[in-house]
């Protein structure tokens, strides 16, 4: 089993991939293979809404990290999405990342749990938050918990490694994804599979 834990901050080694790190740290000791993909520094194209990727099967907008990310988020497991806290919301990478990920590519994330880290310097943290978790539950996604929201506190990857609510709360959620991959492959075992989706009904609210 294997999760991607994708770092959507700017700075490749920055707040936000130090609480990764902690997850990872975790994860591996619960037997479960991690990587870290950093979506990098470079500008991440917003979704354009031109529905291609209906027929293509992969997003049109093809000069960024996001269809290469989707061909590998077939293949694994779980997820955890991480983010720094821009004016009270996600940053602006990881939101347009995600966007076009998700709607691009949604059957390599059905039924595979997830979770988001969100960094931040004072506030905003939990508005960014439920932001990120709007993408797991239009997915078919379960999310994973932990015992408080899962966000850490500092300027500094050092300030983060202080913040000893926010590195056990990640920690506590790795335990749980962990726990949560390992039911849902003895589920597996015993034929227990996830449920066929239904074809989705499109509600007009023009009468």
């Amino acid at each position: 089993m294997k999760v991607l834990l994708v770092n959507g901050s700017p700075h490749e080694k920055g707040c936000t991939y130090t609480a990764l790190c902690e997850a990872a740290k975790e994860l591996e000791a619960n037997g479960i293979d991690t990587e870290i993909v950093w979506i990098g520094s470079k500008p991440v194209s917003g979704c354009i809404g031109c529905g291609a990727c209906r027929k293509l099967g992969h997003c049109c907008i093809d000069n960024d990290t996001v269809n290469p990310f989707v061909e590998q988020a077939r293949g694994a497991d779980g997820f955890i999405f991480g983010s720094p806290v821009h004016f009270a919301s996600a940053g602006g990478a990881i939101t347009a990342f995600m966007d076009r990920a998700f709607y691009s590519g949604k059957s390599a994330f059905m039924g595979k749990p997830a979770a988001n880290i969100v960094s931040c310097r004072r506030g905003g943290a939990s508005a960014a938050f439920d932001q990120l978790n709007k993408y797991f539950t239009i997915s078919s996604m379960p999310v994973v918990s932990s015992q408080y929201w899962n966000q850490v506190h500092g300027n500094s990857p050092a300030e983060v490694l202080q913040d000893e609510e926010g590195i056990q709360t990640v920690r506590v959620l790795a335990k749980n994804m962990a726990w949560l991959l390992k039911c849902i492959e003895a589920g597996k075992a015993q034929g227990i599979d996830f449920p066929e989706p239904e074809k989705p009904i499109r509600t007009s609210f023009i009468r």
